[in-house]
């Protein structure tokens, strides 16, 4: 690749960045959004972050896990717990983090 070529691929991948980024932002109006499309929005984070973080606490190299000795279930159970009591997130956070350090760090799993 030329160094023009690299230079129009950069400058092309610009331009497509912000037309998309800014269709949302450049209008001077609201754009209208049905309300079923609104609620369903109300959605989307919560389905993000389950499909980003189930398929790192049951699955290891692309496989299932096959044993219950991994330090990332208890991890998960206890982050899971401490939220339903608390409602906290610092200390979901720290909760699911330490109880998987322990054993990781303690049982060597």
């Amino acid at each position: 690749m030329s160094t023009w070529e690299a230079v129009l691929t950069i400058l092309g991948l610009a331009v497509i960045t912000v037309v998309t980024r800014g269709f949302f932002i450049l209008p001077n109006r609201d754009l209208p959004i049905p309300s079923w499309l609104r609620e369903g929005l109300r959605y989307a984070p919560v389905g993000a972050l389950a499909a980003v973080v189930t398929p790192e606490i049951v699955m290891s190299q692309g496989q299932l896990i096959h044993t219950w000795q991994d330090a990332r279930l208890f991890g998960a159970a206890a982050a899971t717990a401490w939220f339903l009591w608390r409602r906290d997130m610092l200390g979901t956070i720290l909760a699911g983090t330490a109880v998987m350090l322990v054993f990781r760090l303690g049982l060597g799993w």
